[in-house]
């Protein structure tokens, strides 16, 4: 089945970095299953490793509320990050701006899904999760290949990432705006829960103490 990978790498991170000098995406996990690694690359390899293709909704070239003096240095950090995006076999998606919505996970998500209209399904992954397994992707994927609605995964009771959603939420995805996520998507439909053996679908990167 023709099941679509979207990474969502559209973020500015200010919880990283208030001023927007340093993007996260590009900070090295200092441990873990991915040490060593560029955090969005870890994060790209593991979600290209199960499905094809791979959307990466990447930022604006100018993004609003970056400070002017250190536009450069984030102009410079989104075109590596672009390049390393790319290498890792995902296809580029700028973010674009679609009815005034305001820029966020949602209408990143909206982007990408938008794009791929004839997708059996969505697994909705975040660059700033570097440590999944990929034998969890693959999890969900067979999961919405199999006839699930929706499929998240859970580690120890707690749901975590990525979220997989059929071809029938896609006009509901498509929709999304602002900063919203996909949570609105899930209600009122039916779950599937996959329980893991894998503490990364809980981790994200927010703050450089947890790189």
């Amino acid at each position: 089945m023709n099941i679509v990978g979207i990474l969502l790498a559209a973020g500015r991170g200010l919880r990283y970095d208030a001023g927007g000098q340093h993007c996260k995406l590009l900070a090295r996990r200092s441990s873990g299953p991915a040490a060593g690694q560029v955090i969005a690359v870890a994060a790209a390899r593991a979600l290209r490793a199960v499905v094809a293709p791979v959307i990466a909704v990447v930022q604006q070239a100018d993004p609003p509320g970056v400070d002017p003096g250190k536009e450069a240095a984030w102009d410079e950090a989104q075109a590596t990050l672009r390049q390393l995006l790319a290498q890792a076999g995902c296809e580029l998606l700028a973010w674009s701006a679609d009815d005034g919505a305001a820029p966020g996970s949602g209408a990143s998500i909206a982007c990408a899904v938008r794009s791929t209209r004839a997708a059996a399904g969505w697994l909705i992954a975040l660059a700033d999760m570097p440590d999944i397994r990929a034998t969890t992707i693959a999890a969900l994927r067979d999961a919405l290949a199999g006839g699930a609605e929706c499929v998240a995964p859970y580690y120890r009771g707690q749901r975590g990432h990525p979220v997989g959603f059929s071809a029938g939420c896609g006009a509901q995805l498509a929709a999304l705006r602002g900063d919203s996520g996909a949570r609105t998507v899930l209600e009122g439909r039916a779950l599937l829960r996959i329980d893991v053996d894998d503490p990364g679908i809980l981790l994200d990167v927010d703050t450089p103490s947890q790189r």
